[in-house]
């Protein structure tokens, strides 16, 4: 007798590696760059060129792109920018790495110093740290009927799993242009800028995957005249686009991680032939992930009344869905300057969320976490007449998710929904800002199952002791199917016997159970 077997698709994790570089190097400006007096803003971003998984380890090759945006000696309505970059080449080792498995890669700049040596050369030290995580895609096969039954009765059970559908990473290009308000001066040159993801969200539709969000635009620029002071605009940018996911539909579950990869920001002429239009080329990567929930029937025991059927049974672990949820966590907080500039007015603060630890509890997932606020501001000093402050604001909130263990997985991708920055006073800021937590949780599931199915001769001596006929009165955990394997017989034949309609049996019902071939 040969079982009949379907293939579940399951994604499991391989584990998680962190690994930690240090890079720091001086730089001498360029001849035609003019001397520094102070640093304003700086921004660094990981431009990862290549990823090479291989036996148990990945090569990470890339660079630490950094620019900085300086005040300039004497001149108070000035400031200029350096960009440079810091290559390395790392290679993490990843234990149980095997040539398909999926890796995903992610980054954080810890910590980046920024110091003058002098008016012409600085020094940038960068601690950067890279996750790497593995992950294998695998086929649970579970048996669902058999080929030919014959007088095999078979009992079946539903589980409730989530499959994985598809895996892969694709990108979505942004475009769009900015005109300048019409109360500020002609562009001369861009000195900064800065582009940040909010609000983004990623549905399954019809063979594709929505993704939806927000990216704020800042830029800092020189006007064409010299006694003009620097100029900035900021912009929320609004994008609703689509990328292709073969056989995708509505009803899946995505755990999808948006990052930006690269941004063009330029200035150009409008219609008019004046540099009064700013335009926009981003390119954001998905690390697609998508599941879908299903029930599935698979054998759970069966027997014969005309010989010996002994199913051997194995252990297999899948997956369902326990909590598929969008979090929203609102933050109040101040933060203090330190620096010695008393602050005007702000014109520009961004931020980016960190998950410092996850907790299990009895009501869910409790996130600990902070947002890096960082603060370009005006301030009352004439030698220096721009400056920045950095603060940090913790976070908790509590993802309810209901029967949550430590055995369960999880993913957890936070976005900064919203961020406001509010003066208080010449030296302190009220922080309010929204934090978005996409949460996807998994219950493992450990299920006995059918493997194989020994068959011998009935043992007729035992099948002649058993009672033609039983009076029997049903138990509380009693189904029509156990009771028809314990006395040798059949579902058909004990509603046939006792006229039932259906398969229910109540507990404390009296019935006649007939073994097969017996006459009444």
């Amino acid at each position: 007798m040969e079982l009949l077997k379907k293939n579940i698709h399951m994604n499991k994790s391989k584990g998680k590696i962190i690994s930690q570089i240090t890079l720091d190097e001086d730089f001498n400006l360029p001849e035609n760059k003019p001397d520094m007096n102070n640093i304003l803003l700086k921004q660094a971003e990981i431009l990862l060129e290549s990823i090479k998984p291989s036996e148990e380890k990945v090569g990470l090759k890339g660079k630490l792109q950094f620019e900085v945006l300086y005040g300039t000696e004497g001149n108070v309505n000035s400031g200029e920018n350096y960009t440079a970059f810091l290559p390395f080449d790392e290679t993490i080792n990843v234990p149980e790495l095997e040539g398909n498995d999926h890796v995903q890669t992610k980054w954080e700049i810890e910590d980046m110093t920024v110091t003058l040596i002098n008016s012409r050369k600085l020094r940038i030290s960068a601690i950067v740290t890279f996750e790497v995580k593995v992950e294998a895609l695998y086929e649970e096969s579970a048996a669902y009927d058999v080929e030919e039954k014959n007088d095999i009765q078979t009992k079946s059970k539903v589980l409730d799993v989530v499959q994985m559908k598809l895996q892969k990473k694709d990108t979505y290009r942004l475009k769009d242009e900015m005109e300048i308000p019409s109360n500020k001066p002609n562009i001369d040159r861009l000195l900064w800028r800065e582009l940040n993801l909010r609000s983004v969200e990623c549905k399954p539709s019809a063979d594709k995957l929505v993704i939806s969000g927000e990216v704020v635009l800042f830029v800092i620029y020189k006007g064409e005249e010299e006694h003009i002071p620097i100029q900035w605009i900021e912009k929320n940018i609004s994008f609703h686009g689509e990328v292709d996911a073969p056989n995708c539909n509505m009803s899946m579950i995505s755990a999808t991680t948006v990052s930006l990869v690269h941004k063009e920001i330029e200035a150009k002429p409008d219609s008019d032939g004046e540099n009064r239009v700013i335009s926009l080329d981003a390119v954001l990567e998905l690390d697609m992930k998508l599941y879908e929930e299903e029930s599935v029937e698979i054998l759970s025991d069966m027997y014969s009344t005309t010989k010996e059927v002994i199913p051997k049974y194995g252990e297999a672990c899948f997956e369902s869905l326990l909590v598929k949820n969008v979090a929203k966590c609102k933050i109040t907080d101040k933060i203090k300057s330190s620096e010695d500039s008393k602050i005007l007015q702000i014109c520009h603060s961004n931020g980016c969320v960190k998950i410092d630890r996850v907790m299990v509890e009895e009501d869910g997932l409790h996130v600990e976490g902070a947002i890096s606020v960082s603060c370009l501001y005006m301030s009352a000093d004439d030698k220096s007449p721009m400056g920045t402050f950095q603060g940090v604001v913790p976070f908790s909130h509590v993802i309810e998710a209901g029967n949550v263990t430590d055995d369960c997985t999880y993913e957890l991708i936070p976005y900064v929904d919203q961020l406001a920055t509010v003066m208080l006073g010449m030296d302190e800021v009220e922080v309010r800002a929204v934090i978005t937590i996409d949460a996807f949780v998994l219950n493992k599931v450990v299920e006995p199952i059918l493997t194989s199915v020994d068959i011998q001769p009935f043992d007729e001596k035992k099948r002649e002791n058993m009672p033609g006929i039983v009076g029997y009165i049903v138990k509380p955990e009693d189904t029509i199917w156990d009771v028809a394997k314990r006395f040798c017989t059949t579902k058909e034949v004990i509603m046939e016997t006792n006229g039932l309609q259906g398969e229910q049996l109540k507990a404390g019902e009296r019935i006649l159970v007939v073994k097969k071939g017996e006459n009444l």
